[in-house]
């Protein structure tokens, strides 16, 4: 594969929903900071995180899979929006749009599976 992961629109939208994440559980309370805060966290992280290592990969299997653990991860993220949401952590617009960022994201990965 020639150029870089960055170049990568999956990957773009990734990092930004990721730096959004990091935005809405600002607002989380203290005692969250161990538990849902940073669920949230490593779980956003780790989507574009994994889509670079898998782009890394020496084989489109291996990459494949890597892009199938990341959809994965956006699910995970999907459902730990959703508790944020019902417990009314976080400002409900903001856990809204992040939702929707979330859910294209996962569109994007599907998309690019079926290309691999």
């Amino acid at each position: 594969m020639s150029g870089s992961y960055k170049d990568l629109r999956v990957w773009q939208e990734s990092f930004a929903l990721s730096v959004a994440v990091y935005k809405v559980t600002r607002d989380f309370p203290q005692e969250e900071l161990y538990g849902l805060t940073s669920q949230l966290r490593r779980a956003a992280v780790s989507i574009p995180s994994n889509i670079a290592e898998g782009y890394g990969r020496a084989t489109r299997c291996d990459y494949r899979s890597f892009v199938s653990i990341t959809r994965g991860s956006v699910l995970e993220l999907q459902t730990q929006l959703s508790i944020a949401d019902a417990l009314k952590l976080g400002q409900k617009t903001l856990l809204e749009k992040v939702q929707t960022q979330a859910e294209e994201v996962g569109k994007m990965l599907w998309g690019l599976l079926r290309k691999l």
